[in-house]
């Protein structure tokens, strides 16, 4: 495996793929700062989700640029920012390199319909209701061999994900972290 040297990694996939947790347990082996694309969202964007509505692009675009920019000044505080963002299609992850203005390592959660529809009808989610999860899976546009992207399955344990995305990432040791 190789990547283009990244600060900023940004777990990706589906709703219920585990980014949010994958994201935090890389974070914590990086001593690096984490920031979930959630927290991000405007509250229109929750409120539609909520109501069962699939985000439009216009919808996704000022989030995905908030985002973005959050993890690059993220990243050139502390040498490296670990971010959860679905960033379903190839235009919403170049996108995000563009507002971030460097290079960006996808991780793509990679796992089935029937999997992860089992993993989201057993949790609570503040807005995105399972309704929305075959609407994501339309939408996803999964990452093409020339994109800076490790796809891992998630039927792996979040560590063991978390394990594998720091050993593909040696570089970034040689970023100074200001602790």
């Amino acid at each position: 495996m190789s990547f283009v040297p990244s600060r900023i990694i940004v777990v990706m996939g589906v709703s219920s793929s585990g980014k949010s947790v994958t994201g935090q347990a890389i974070a914590r082996r990086l001593h690096a700062p984490f920031l979930d694309g959630d927290a991000f969202h405007p509250p229109a964007n929750k409120d539609k989700m909520r109501a069962g509505i699939p985000l439009t692009d216009d919808d996704r675009w000022p989030w995905l640029t908030a985002l973005a920019t959050g993890l690059a000044a993220a990243a050139e505080s502390k040498g490296v920012a670990v971010g959860a963002c679905s960033a379903l299609k190839r235009a919403y992850r170049d996108r995000m390199v563009l507002e971030a203005r460097e290079p960006i390592l996808f991780v793509f959660l990679d796992g089935t319909a029937e999997l992860i529809g089992s993993r989201i009808a057993g949790r609570q989610h503040e807005y995105m209701p399972a309704s929305l999860l075959a609407s994501q899976f339309a939408t996803l546009e999964r990452p093409a061999a020339d994109e800076n992207v490790l796809t891992v399955p998630v039927t792996l344990s979040v560590e063991a994900i978390a394990e594998r995305v720091v050993k593909a990432v040696p570089h970034l040791k040689s970023f100074k972290r200001k602790q």
